[in-house]
């Protein structure tokens, strides 16, 4: 897949499903959102978790830092790419997002916006060329988002606090492509 391929599905569906265990695995199984972040798994279930999510038909994204099991080195990555049928990785690493692109994932930089340092690094460091979409948490900011949709060189994805339709259509209209979040009512608008 294809960045304009993964831009169309979120124009359709901006709504990104987050998981975290597998009572939320089976809840995205049941729901209509075509992009999918895990975001808690192990080594020992990753690659069954993406291929249900696959066999659904979902574009599948796997948060590297986050999987039990792996470091968050390149080989890591290479793993994923070897033994399951991710479309993407998830990453607050530079070199995991160029190393993922690299192989041919798709990649997601994710950053957390504590304060207002960490927000003049990101709009200072600017995109990483390797990441496809860029996510900031928590997403509930609809005056930041607004700020760096219009200065990060790729599409925004406001994860991270949202939990219910009025914290969507927030981030949205403040310039997001997407949301992402493990809130399961908030899949199902």
């Amino acid at each position: 897949m294809d960045r304009e391929t993964l831009l169309s599905l979120l124009e359709e569906n901006p709504v990104i499903a987050a998981i975290k265990n597998e009572e939320g695995l089976q809840r995205c199984l049941e729901a209509d959102n075509p992009v999918v972040f895990i975001l808690t798994a192990t080594l020992n279930t990753v690659e069954t978790m993406v291929e249900q999510l696959k066999q659904k038909g979902k574009t599948v994204f796997v948060h590297m830092d986050l999987i039990d099991g792996l470091a968050q080195r390149e080989e890591a990555v290479d793993y994923l790419a070897k033994h399951t049928k991710a479309d993407g990785i998830i990453s607050t690493r530079p070199n995991l997002i160029r190393h993922a692109s690299a192989l041919g994932l798709l990649t997601v930089q994710r950053y957390f916006l504590l304060d207002s340092k960490s927000l003049r690094n990101v709009v200072k460091g600017g995109t990483p060329e390797a990441a496809d979409l860029v996510e900031v948490l928590p997403g509930v900011m609809p005056k930041i988002i607004r700020q760096l949709s219009t200065t990060l060189q790729v599409p925004l994805v406001a994860g991270g606090l949202i939990s219910d339709k009025e914290d969507a259509i927030s981030a949205l209209s403040a310039g997001a492509a997407a949301i992402s979040t493990s809130c399961e009512s908030v899949w199902f608008l």
